[in-house]
């Protein structure tokens, strides 16, 4: 919650709570007026007058709070883009917002790219960058290290795609052949750097697949157990069968 938010709140407490105390002071004072004169000064009044005057005086300092508050200026309006942030940051703590926000942000950065040259090369970047993220948990040991520099090539990638996009767009507004052949190299430099990012998530993919791979003529030790239980189970159940059967009636 923000400065300006809690400022309004508590002014609104204040004088919400100034009414209240205001209300029901002058009811008992109203009260303690009409009742007094019928049965003169006893216990009962002395509370009933007491009770007014402890009203009154919460109501009176409710609402000299209330001025002295509203005296104030309120602090300034938050920032929108940091109200967005803090949004965003609190669906990041879900894995499911999480992935949600990352679909924005991929989405928000591909329309940037419609109808640009390296739209598709972006595209191919996106489907290559899903895939590396979901061979991330299986790149131990070497594996590792190329995690950090696919993220670093990654980002420069996207960087140069955005720059390529802006290029595009200014050409109209160029003197003749002054940005296109700038934007041609820019954009072959994020083609072949696309292609070798593709490139890089096969390597992985390849290294997570061998890694996977059981040695010649040797089976992974889960497969072994399984295939020991399935045989195990199976003589079990042959067991009960026999035992169950009825036995065979002599001659």
């Amino acid at each position: 919650m923000d400065e300006r938010t809690r400022y309004f709140r508590r002014l609104r407490r204040l004088r919400n709570s100034a009414r209240r105390w205001s209300v029901l002071g002058g009811g008992l004072v109203a009260a303690t007026a009409v009742l007094t004169p019928y049965s003169g000064i006893g216990i009962a009044d002395a509370i009933w007058a007491g009770a007014a005057g402890s009203s009154v005086a919460l109501a009176w300092w409710r609402w000299s709070d209330h001025r002295a508050l509203a005296a104030l200026p309120p602090p300034p309006a938050p920032d929108p883009a940091l109200s967005g942030q803090r949004l965003a940051a609190a669906i990041e703590r879900f894995p499911a917002g999480r992935t949600v926000m990352n679909e924005v942000r991929r989405q928000k950065s591909r329309y940037a790219l419609r109808g640009s040259a390296v739209a598709q090369a972006w595209d191919r970047l996106d489907r290559a960058s899903a895939t590396l993220t979901g061979l991330a948990g299986r790149l131990t040991g070497p594996g590792e290290a190329s995690l950090l520099e696919a993220a670093t090539a990654e980002r420069w990638l996207r960087d140069l795609g955005q720059r390529v996009a802006s290029v595009e767009r200014a050409i109209p507004l160029s003197p003749a052949g002054g940005l296109e052949e700038s934007h041609a190299a820019l954009a072959d430099q994020f083609t072949e750097g696309v292609t070798a990012y593709e490139q890089l998530v096969a390597a992985a993919a390849s290294y997570v697949a061998e890694d996977g791979h059981p040695l010649v003529e040797s089976k992974h030790p889960a497969l072994s157990s399984l295939v020991d239980a399935t045989d195990r189970l199976r003589g079990l159940a042959e067991g009960l069968a026999e035992l169950k059967r009825p036995p065979a009636a002599s001659i």
